[in-house]
Order: C-alpha cells, then sequence, then structure tokens
C-alpha cells in the first residue's frame, strides 16, 4: 500500500464514501506529505481534576492541495463537501491544505464525591466535534478558518469515557454526572490570521522565530475574539506556524516550507500565549435553549503555555503544559493541564 492510499483510506472515516481516483492521479508530494496527529490532554499532567478534565482529537491533513473541490489527493466525497464550503475557503494564496479533526472533551467540577448539583462550580459536560479546516498561506502570512459541528451532553459519551479512564487508572469516579448540562446540537466557525517572524537565519542550525495571531469564534458551542503569539527556539525549527496544539492551525497542520534538514533529529522549545474576550461558552453557560447549570463566566481569560517539540523522520512528538486564568466568579484555582502529541507523516 502507498502512502497516498494511507491518506485517502483514512480520509474515508470522514468523507463515508470510496475514493475514485488513483494513486497516479494523485501524484506523490513528498515535500509535503498527508499527516496524521494525535493528542491527548488532560489536568493530571498539571496535578489537577477539574475543570477541562481531558481530551483527545484526531486530525488528518491534507497534502498541499491545487485547490479545494478538483484536486484529485482528496476523496471524491470531500471534493463534494468543499462544493459546499467553498465560502469558507480562502482564495488566492500560494499555499492550502485541508484539516479534518475528531474531538472529544470532558468538563467536571474539582470535588468528584459530591453527587448534588454544585451551584458555585462548573457543570458536568462531554462534547464531541468534528472540525473541518482550511488553511492558506502566502509567504510568511496564513489564515485558517474552522467550521465544527457536533453535541454537547450525554449524547457524547461523558461520562462513560471518563470512567473508562478512571478505571484504567485506578482513580475514583466523578460521582455527579447526573447534574450535567443536556443534549444539544453545536456549531462553531472559527477563523484566524497569523504572522510568522523569522531569525536572521531561517534555514540555520539553531534559530527562533515568533509567530502572531488574532482572530475570533461564532457559534453556540463558543464565541470569543482572540490575540496572542508563540515563541519558538531549537535546532531547525520547521517553516510553519507553531507547535502549540491548541491553535487552529498549530501543531503540523498548517502549510509548510520543507528543508534538507527534514530527515535530521530536530527539536525546539515553544513559550504561547493567548487572551480571549468571551460572550459565549457552552460548558460554562450551560444550554442555550433549555434550563441548566451554569456559572458567572469572566469575560476576559487568557492562558500561558510552554513546551518541547521533536521530530526525526517522519515522526513528531510535542509535549506541552497550559494554565489558565479563572474562567468563572468563586473558582478556587486556575485551571492547569498537560498535552501530548503524536504525529507521523504518511
Amino acid at each position: 500500500m502507498s502512502i497516498r492510499t494511507a491518506w485517502l483510506l483514512a480520509a474515508l472515516a470522514f468523507s463515508g464514501g470510496a475514493y475514485a481516483a488513483t494513486d497516479a492521479a494523485c501524484p506523490i508530494r513528498t515535500e509535503l506529505p498527508p499527516t496524521v496527529n494525535f493528542r491527548v490532554d488532560n489536568d493530571l499532567f498539571g496535578g489537577q481534576d477539574q475543570g477541562y478534565s481531558n481530551g483527545a482529537q484526531l486530525t488528518l491533513v491534507s497534502p498541499n492541495l491545487k485547490d479545494y473541490t478538483d484536486d484529485p489527493c482528496l476523496p471524491r466525497l470531500a471534493r463534494w463537501l468543499n462544493g459546499y464550503l467553498d465560502w469558507l475557503a480562502p482564495q488566492g494564496y500560494e499555499q492550502q491544505n485541508m484539516v479534518v479533526s475528531f474531538t472529544h472533551a470532558i468538563f467536571t467540577p474539582t470535588d468528584f464525591s459530591r453527587s448534588d448539583l454544585i451551584e458555585d462550580d462548573r457543570p458536568y459536560a462531554g462534547a464531541f466535534l468534528v472540525g473541518f479546516g482550511y488553511n492558506a498561506r502566502t509567504g510568511d502570512r496564513l489564515v485558517t478558518t474552522q467550521l465544527k459541528l457536533g453535541i454537547v451532553g450525554p449524547a457524547a459519551r461523558g461520562e462513560q469515557v471518563q470512567n473508562a479512564v478512571h478505571k484504567l487508572t485506578g482513580s475514583d469516579p466523578f460521582e455527579g454526572w447526573d447534574n450535567q448540562i443536556g443534549d444539544e446540537p453545536v456549531f462553531m466557525l472559527q477563523h484566524e490570521r497569523m504572522n510568522r517572524f523569522a531569525g536572521a537565519y531561517d534555514y540555520g542550525e539553531w534559530n527562533w522565530d515568533a509567530i502572531s495571531h488574532y482572530g475570533g469564534a461564532v457559534g453556540n458551542f463558543a464565541t470569543f475574539a482572540n490575540v496572542g503569539g508563540e515563541l519558538r527556539f531549537g535546532r531547525y525549527l520547521p517553516n510553519d506556524f507553531g507547535s502549540t496544539p491548541l491553535r487552529p492551525a498549530g501543531e503540523n497542520t498548517a502549510p509548510r516550507v520543507e528543508t534538507a534538514a527534514g530527515s535530521i533529529f530536530r527539536f525546539h522549545l515553544f513559550l504561547t500565549a493567548d487572551a480571549r474576550w468571551v460572550l459565549r461558552d457552552i460548558t460554562l453557560d450551560g444550554n442555550t435553549w433549555k434550563d441548566s447549570h451554569g456559572v458567572d463566566k469572566k469575560p476576559l481569560v487568557g492562558y500561558v503555555g510552554f513546551g518541547l517539540a521533536a521530530m526525526k523522520g517522519r515522526w513528531k512528538f510535542a509535549l506541552a503544559r497550559y494554565q489558565s486564568s479563572r474562567e468563572f466568579d468563586g473558582q478556587k484555582e486556575p485551571p492547569v493541564f498537560g498535552s501530548f502529541t503524536i504525529s507521523r507523516s504518511l
């Protein structure tokens, strides 16, 4: 099986149909191959078990595309879908690609032992989202747009997933899932713009760069505006738009310029920060159209994070730790969680 066929089979997970084109119709683009990322977040990495308690995300990244609707490197049904989402796709850029993600997230209050409603702490919530992302790059500028659709509530199976994880780790189960927010279909449309400022030796062995970002999102899942940046320093930095997996075009998903150092062991440190003005967060506010538990969220929040990324051949690993400001009135301590990402180019 060729690497192109492997990508196409993986893409069936979201396209739901057969792929018609052959490998000959989709020539291998070795400098920018398709990539699969898998990320796990958990607050136990930060010494807590509350707030954003656990998350997992599988991301499929296409190679650079000629366009989003006719490129034979996308499955037929993906091209058909992009015909309806063409209004999301940026136009007139030098490089472009598509990202599909599957995300599961769990949010819990601090006291796991209480089965009653804890009115002064955040609600129990589970979320499952499918995302379609469109990235476009010219030089050191990037625009990214993501549409996320999914469900929040018991149908997202947050209680079952958390109980299974706690059983494996020997941890006590959370007893208050009967008070979780109700089922609600959710969507979020997110857009960001990024600029990369490279150090003096863009392709040198040791270098630094800085990536700024600003943008926002609208939807009943979350509505906000945000601004921030990332600093990186290390050996043979990737020519992309950030290593933090929390960014919509970060962690191996943005179009990039590969160098001759691709087969050499590479590593770098990164430091990131983001400030956010939040108008809506269903995991704090509760359900949109029916009564449910909610808290008084803080309109201005932010987080800082730091981590290490290492690359060798087709593999990339990233380990990061994040600390957020308090997200709602009366929150006892700022949320802290860790993240681990493994990536492989096909």
